[in-house]
């Protein structure tokens, strides 16, 4: 049976549950607003989402995890200290120190940005976040499960966007990359000229040390580049994707469709924002059950921009490989929404799908968002206001699609046996 079969007006059916994602996102933005990872709105958010799954799942509940407050993005503001120091250490001919704290900013990027470890949470205060999870049961026995998936936290206001859009983004961090770079190789240099004490300010380490002080701008800036006094309304990221996967579970409850060995899962994350902890703490606490059967992770961000709707087959500043049988799900499930859009990666930051990758389960992303990053993107442009529902009615195709496909066939490398005329 494909999804356009399961109801007697399947577009009419799929309007009525985009208006119910359109209607209970603007709740939840005019309700609780900004929700930052690991606050009291985010909980409240998630108790609502709570109270919805009650009515269209077998259990409901929201389960609770620990994160450092702060210490996801606090990489950037500690590399911009450092760098700082590190520039007026070289002064003071202690190269040797500059290098050090160079290497340590660059342990930072690796640990906090590239790998998304929980490196600097131990050394921040503890507050605790939810996810929160309805489950719909199959009629017979559990053989297989689809988790559908989104964010409901929203991040801290990034400035650097939000003064000048993604040219300010991407020119700020390459330039403070590229001093980070400079003021390493210039230590090195200093070290290797003349010794540890850093030596004369004639020569080429002299030159090279003087030159370090056009990258001073740019530390400041890093310093400032979020803003965690202003938690933006998070409307489009990702509200877009976390309300969608509960519309999918209302859409099979209230048209009565229940299937013989498929459970379906609507989950939605709390502090992705604060790196992915929310997908990593669900992961971990259900493992045995995830590994116990054929599982799925359908995660969805930023469902925007219709143009750019792509499936995300690399994910984490293109460092994990999501699995390609669920690339080929949603690509399928695209096809029979009538769409024929494209893989991609995440070049630049992360979704869930790759921290549950990462964990062992099959996940992929689905998003729709330029990929340059647009001026909403983390500022507080993100409202209810710049929505827009034909990709919202797009996205829930795609999920439902998808999931009457995975229920017929499992998880596979291709679908080529499901005709797209025949949908």
């Amino acid at each position: 049976m494909r999804a356009k079969d399961c109801v007697k007006n399947y577009p009419s059916s799929l309007r009525m549950y985009t208006n119910y994602t359109d209607r209970k996102i603007r709740s939840i933005c005019k309700e609780v607003g900004p929700r930052a990872s690991g606050s009291e709105a985010e909980r409240k958010a998630q108790e609502i989402v709570l109270e919805d799954l009650k009515t269209c799942s077998d259990e409901s509940r929201i389960e609770e995890f620990k994160i450092g407050k702060y210490a996801f993005m606090a990489w950037v503001v500690l590399d911009g200290i450092f760098l700082l120091a590190a520039v007026g250490l070289s002064f003071l001919n202690l190269p040797i120190v500059s290098l050090c704290l160079a290497g340590l900013s660059f342990i930072l990027i690796f640990f906090e940005f590239l790998l998304y470890m929980e490196f600097l949470d131990p050394f921040f205060k503890k507050v605790t976040s939810t996810n929160a999870i309805g489950v719909k049961k199959p009629t017979g026995e559990v053989k297989q499960r689809i988790i559908f998936s989104g964010h409901i936290d929203s991040a801290y206001e990034w400035s650097f966007t939000h003064w000048g859009g993604h040219g300010m983004l991407i020119g700020g961090i390459i330039y403070a990359l590229v001093g980070l770079i400079y003021v390493a190789a210039s230590s090195i240099v200093q070290i290797v000229s003349c010794g540890i004490t850093g030596g004369t300010f004639e020569g080429v380490p002299g030159i090279m040390r003087w030159i370090q002080l056009a990258f001073v701008p740019a530390f400041i800036l890093i310093i400032f580049f979020t803003n965690f006094r202003r938690p933006v309304m998070g409307c489009n990221d990702n509200l877009t994707g976390s309300i969608t996967s509960v519309a999918v579970l209302k859409f099979l409850e209230d048209n009565g469709i229940s299937f013989e060995n498929t459970e379906v899962v609507a989950l939605t994350t709390g502090s992705e924002e604060a790196g992915l902890r929310g997908a990593k703490a669900y992961v971990k606490a259900h493992k045995d059950e995830l590994n116990a059967i054929p599982t799925v992770f359908f995660g969805m961000d930023t469902l925007k921009e219709l143009e750019y709707m792509a499936i995300y087959s690399r994910d984490m500043t293109g460092t994990v490989k999501n699995d390609p049988r669920v690339c080929a799900l949603m690509k399928k499930g695209s096809e029979l929404a009538g769409l024929d859009i494209p893989y991609s990666s995440v070049w630049f930051g992360a979704s869930d799908a790759a921290q549950v990758s990462k964990m062992g389960v099959p996940a992929a992303c689905l998003a729709a968002m330029d990929p340059t990053g647009p001026r909403y993107y983390h500022t507080r442009r993100d409202t209810p206001e710049i929505m827009e529902r034909k990709t919202l009615e797009k996205s829930l195709d795609i999920c439902l699609q998808s999931l009457f496909v995975f229920d017929e066939y499992g998880l596979k490398d291709n679908y080529d046996e499901v005709k797209v005329e025949d949908a």
